[in-house]
């Protein structure tokens, strides 16, 4: 009862400080922090990690592009991963409802949400295909290993014979000698080699048409694999954090167990060490390309997944004096560690195709759903008891994508919960959460027809493109500038029991605001009209892409104008005034860690009288704090020296 009766004496986590003073029992909090830091890591390291980061390296010099990247990651990624990591952290609010500290930005969250929409949408459907894969994966012999089968065409070259799969692979690649330069030959002499594993993806598990616009039939396997992607996901967060901080003890570590199997085998293939050399062989003359830091800067930004709003929402369940400071700087060199990982394990593999095809290294190379469904399965298919290594490399990437589409669910279904905000939504979490994966499944329905891959390719390079640059811009002018960056800097020393580092200090108010600004330009000076292949989009169909694009900023104009017309004041000036105005209500949620100016009642039903004494007791602490030594705990938490030194 103590900590009921004296919030002012009790307003930092002391050691041997009882746990319930710090736990928020009507939202929620995560179960330990060990749960925190796997969701998030789950959350960063997602099928990019894999797909697209060894592909920019190997275009981008090399081992030379590993400079830019670790610059803008140390400048630009983890002072942006520990601004939306404090953010949520201190208002343990949502994407919407931490806007409380200027509510004419609120608009900000609402775009965080309609990304976080998008992304949901297609990435569920890129999870449903990993799942169709993994379940042809489970049989003797994987169905895009020959030209042999209904759906393959007369242009189809295949890399094994039929006498070579089921022998050893010093065997296979004996027997092969004479085969593969036959092969070698003929893929030189063609203009393009058509696969089995290309014929496979497009002709039968696609079934693709011939235009964006031409839906054809829903492909009912890919379908069924939805539903159970989304089945999968409301059942991981069925309880919330509860059940799904659980659940990441398991898919945000295996990966890693996959990934270490898939690397050994890969470097033990004879080309392995060729693949990984044209990976990591610097070209330095190529620092000197902006295009080379533009992607840098933006591999970085999209990978830590800043301005989905998922950051501040996993961040809202930490317990207050959580430090969130040490979390971000694990997190963000963990998820850049896995993507340098990832290259080794990919290249690895592709090396040893190239050198079987023997070809050059760039014409088996890919990124994105080429190199998941098509280059990596068919490399494949060249080792021994290749089901296996497919069933680990797809179930690898089914969990990979899973931790990143937790949080997205949990982002939408947090900012509803936290905005309507009555005992009968939180008590009924679980019915919101599982409507909105309803809502998501029927949406998703149109990208298991035959002409999903154009859509789903549309919405992955539009949909969450230069709107999360604009946003996460627009968050740090916000915080920084209209909040004030010596009160968040203070809000911040509150919580944590020490100031943000000058470093982070300055890339708040500086560094990091003029690199987003440069990606975004970056971005537009290289823009390109989609492709998919040979296939070029329609204009109407990239207009529907800038739409959905611009769908997410437009949020912020129209809630700002909004609620300056609902802010008190007779000019247009003075509404604008009171609109940017932190709203009462803004701060930290539990009334014991309500210190300082925030002190004062939330709301009139919130009323607390307390003893002059006590009050004057709080000031001098307030004092005594602002030039007392700082005590940080092994888990964390901090503890402010209450007795004056000697």
């Amino acid at each position: 009862m103590a900590e009921k009766q004296f919030p002012g004496i009790l307003n930092g986590a002391v050691p041997g400080e009882p746990v319930k003073t710090d736990k928020n029992s009507r939202r929620g909090n995560w179960g330990n922090q060990i749960e925190f830091i796997l969701t998030s890591v789950g959350y960063a390291v997602g099928l990019g990690n894999v797909w697209r980061f060894p592909y920019l390296c190997y275009r981008n010099g090399g081992g030379a592009f590993m400079f830019p990247y670790f610059i803008m990651l140390v400048f630009c990624g983890i002072p942006l991963f520990f601004l939306e990591l404090s953010f949520g952290q201190f208002a343990s609010q949502g994407c919407l409802g931490v806007w409380r500290i200027s509510p004419m930005f609120k608009g900000v969250g609402y775009g965080m949400m309609v990304v976080s929409t998008y992304i949901g949408i297609y990435y569920n459907v890129v999870i449903c295909i990993a799942f169709y894969y993994f379940f042809s994966s489970m049989t003797n012999l994987l169905p895009w290993t020959y030209c042999n089968n209904p759906w393959n065409t007369p242009t189809c070259n295949g890399v094994v014979t039929p006498t070579g799969i089921n022998n050893t692979l010093a065997n296979v690649t004996r027997s092969l000698v004479t085969g593969a330069a036959e092969v070698a030959v003929e893929v030189v002499n063609k203009t393009k080699r058509t696969s089995p594993s290309e014929e496979y993806w497009k002709h039968y598990v696609l079934k693709i048409s011939d235009d964006i616009g031409n839906f054809g039939e829903v492909r009912l396997p890919i379908l069924g694999c939805l539903a159970v992607s989304w089945v999968v996901v409301f059942l991981c967060l069925i309880r919330g954090v509860k059940s799904s901080g659980k659940v990441v003890y398991f898919t945000a570590t295996f990966p890693y167990v996959v990934l270490t199997i898939l690397f050994i085998r890969g470097i033990t293939l004879e080309g392995a060490v060729t693949g990984i050399k044209y990976y990591l062989t610097p070209q330095w003359h190529k620092i000197l390309d902006a295009k080379v830091w533009g992607d840098a800067a933006s591999q970085i930004f999209y990978s830590l997944g800043c301005a989905w709003g998922g950051l501040i929402t996993m961040a809202s369940y930490n317990k207050f004096h959580n430090n969130c400071y040490r979390d971000s700087i694990i997190i963000s060199i963990t998820n850049c560690a896995t993507s340098v990982y990832a290259g080794f394990v990919i290249f690895s593999i592709l090396g040893f195709m190239a050198h079987h095809l023997n070809v050059d290294v760039s014409e088996v190379a890919d990124h994105g759903p080429g190199l998941a469904f098509v280059a990596y399965p068919e490399a494949l298919t060249l080792l021994p008891i290749s089901p296996l290594w497919s069933l680990l490399f797809f179930f690898m990437l089914i969990l990979l994508g899973l931790g990143t589409q937790f949080c997205l669910l949990e982002t939408l279904v947090t900012a509803i919960v936290d905005e309507i905000g009555t005992d009968w939504i939180i008590r009924n979490k679980t019915v919101v959460t599982g409507g909105v994966a309803i809502v998501g499944f029927l949406l998703g329905v149109p990208l298991t027809t035959q002409a999903g891959i154009y859509w789903l390719l549309l919405m992955d390079n539009y949909a969450a493109s230069f709107s999360l640059v604009i946003i996460s811009c627009i968050m740090c002018i916000c915080i920084m500038y209209v909040y004030g960056h010596k009160k968040y800097f203070k809000d911040v020393e509150m919580m944590l029991g020490f100031p943000p580092p000058i470093f982070f200090r300055v890339c708040w108010r500086f560094v990091s605001p003029i690199i987003i600004s440069f990606i975004l330009i970056f971005t537009v000076i290289q823009y390109k009209p989609i492709t998919y292949n040979d296939y070029v989009y329609p204009g109407w169909s990239l207009a529907i892409g800038f739409l959905m694009a611009m769908s997410s900023v437009t949020c912020i104009p129209i809630y700002a104008l909004y609620k300056i017309s609902k802010s008190e004041g007779t000019t247009f000036l003075e509404r604008l005034k009171n609109s940017c105005k932190a709203d009462i209500k803004w701060g930290p949620a539990l009334s014991e860690h309500r210190i300082g100016h925030y002190a004062a009642p939330v709301s009139e039903g919130e009323v607390e009288v307390r003893p002059l004494k006590e009050e004057l007791k709080e000031k001098e602490d307030e004092k005594r704090d602002e030039i007392s030594l700082t005590i940080q705990g092994s888990n964390g938490s901090t503890a402010h020296n209450t007795t004056p030194s000697a």
